[in-house]
């Protein structure tokens, strides 16, 4: 099972790239990087400056969108990001969440989705195809063999996923129970595939001996999910709370918080510090190097390929975690 670790392009693209450096000499196999314009720099100019500073580690979006960039665009980027670092590059695929909310734009309906991945796949494979108006076009030089994977979690994107992906990034952390879910409508939509895409599992994590203390500061994430329609995951292990839809005093959204402790505390009024371990315990990697090592290889063993791990926060590099992990959890693991 494959390793990584989320890294936001929260600071120059030099600045960056030295927690990927540090990543890739800690023997992480991926580093994957969010995409979110008024959030942070720009990926595909992050992406640039760690192909061009690394030699191994694995580079991927987790995850771009095909609303804020057309298919287009993110053809002609992938394809740059991809030559210069060959076999090492993996797009990411999402409904836009952080990159559409800002700009009031909907997010990306599963139709989209499969017609933009289709039109993605025809112009790095070097096809002609038809835009609006009659104007057909094609990608010069193009980049075949770029891997495309689609992060999902309602059910229609994950039987989408399935179907059309080559590979699915599950947002739904690591509760068995819930996990399991989302591979059987993976499996469902790939039904007529010679074979199930890989599964990557995203999952917040702290290497620590106070589960309690860490937990607390999950609380933005546990309320999002609530909030977002994840209320039944979340009953499955036992939390069941309610989030209204629209949460004051949080900019620009409860995951991406810019006063993440201001985030915890109004979330306090939903998500009590009980529910706060529970969700910790189930759906995150949270407790003692070895307890995370275990998680890791019971995750392997139920038919994981891939796991991305998240530190708290949006505006600051993962160092802790990548020092924790690298350090602590990878050499019991590898």
């Amino acid at each position: 099972m494959r390793v990584g670790v989320r890294v936001p392009p929260c600071d120059r693209a030099d600045r960056v790239l030295e927690t990927v450096r540090r990543a890739e000499e800690l023997g992480f196999d991926d580093v994957w990087f969010p995409d979110s314009q008024l959030l942070w720099r720009d990926v595909f100019t992050t992406l640039t400056a760690a192909a061009l500073g690394t030699d191994r580690i694995g580079l991927g979006t987790a995850v771009t969108n095909l609303a804020t960039r057309h298919p287009a665009v993110v053809a002609s980027a992938a394809r740059s990001v991809a030559e210069l670092a060959p076999g090492r590059f993996t797009l990411g695929l999402g409904v836009g969440n952080s990159s559409v909310g800002p700009v009031g734009l909907p997010q990306s309906t599963s139709a989209a989705m499969r017609e933009g991945i289709r039109l993605l796949r025809a112009l790095l494979s070097g096809e002609e195809r038809e835009f609006p108006g009659g104007v057909r076009s094609r990608l010069r030089d193009p980049g075949p063999g770029v891997p495309l994977y689609l992060a999902a979690s309602g059910p229609k994107n994950l039987r989408l996923a399935g179907e059309i992906a080559d590979g699915v990034i599950l947002l739904s952390g690591v509760s068995p129970r819930t996990l399991a879910r989302a591979a059987a409508r993976v499996g469902e939509g790939a039904a007529a595939r010679a074979a199930r895409p890989p599964l990557t599992v995203s999952a917040f994590c702290a290497v620590t001996d106070d589960v309690e203390a860490a937990a607390r500061q999950l609380k933005p994430i546990c309320a999002s999910i609530a909030q977002n329609g994840g209320a039944p995951f979340l009953a499955l292990a036992g939390i069941d709370v309610h989030v209204p839809e629209k949460v004051e005093g949080v900019y620009p959204d409860l995951v991406h918080a810019e006063d993440w402790k201001a985030a915890v505390d109004i979330c306090s009024a939903w998500i009590s510090d009980d529910n706060a371990l529970r969700f910790a315990e189930e759906f995150c990697l949270s407790g003692t190097a070895d307890e995370i090592a275990t998680r890791l290889r019971a995750l392997e063993a139920g038919g994981v390929d891939g796991v991305f791990l998240q530190h708290v926060g949006s505006y600051d590099p993962p160092t802790d975690l990548i020092e924790a992990v690298g350090s602590a959890v990878l050499p019991r693991i590898k």
